[in-house]
């Protein structure tokens, strides 16, 4: 069993925010995904890599024509929860923007109110709010 001593508590680094990372095969065709259909915003490229952004949500499309499909994942294929404000809000949003709604809007017995989506790639979001 790991124990941490008593004199390393306080000093350990602190973990500020994460930048999800997924591997496309085609990159314009992702950057147009995220920025036209889930409202997202171009921070930075470099070659073969998109640096996007839609508040505290950070994310990194990298360029592998040859990665595996995330459709070919089955369950595998979720990458990431996003914790929101407003998720009604969002739904509405995205499916007015025609986004692949996967998982209807609903309330879960783990407190969350929550849907889910699948991206042109064959990645799924999950965006849920802490019911009241």
């Amino acid at each position: 069993m790991f124990r941490v001593r008593p004199s390393t508590v306080g000093q350990m680094p602190e973990l500020q925010n994460t930048r999800c990372v997924l591997a496309v095969p085609e990159l314009r065709a992702a950057i147009d995904f995220f920025v036209k259909q889930l409202g997202m915003q171009i921070d930075f490229e470099a070659p073969g890599w998109a640096f996007l952004s839609r508040g505290a949500f950070r994310l990194m499309l990298g360029e592998c024509p040859d990665a595996l499909s995330p459709a070919e994942l089955g369950d595998h294929s979720y990458f990431v929860y996003v914790n929101v404000s407003e998720v009604d809000k969002l739904h509405a949003e995205f499916a007015a923007r025609g986004v692949d709604i996967l998982q209807a809007l609903a309330d879960k017995p783990w407190g969350m109110r929550e849907f889910g989506i699948r991206t042109p790639q064959g990645h799924r979001l999950m965006f849920g709010e802490e019911l009241a």
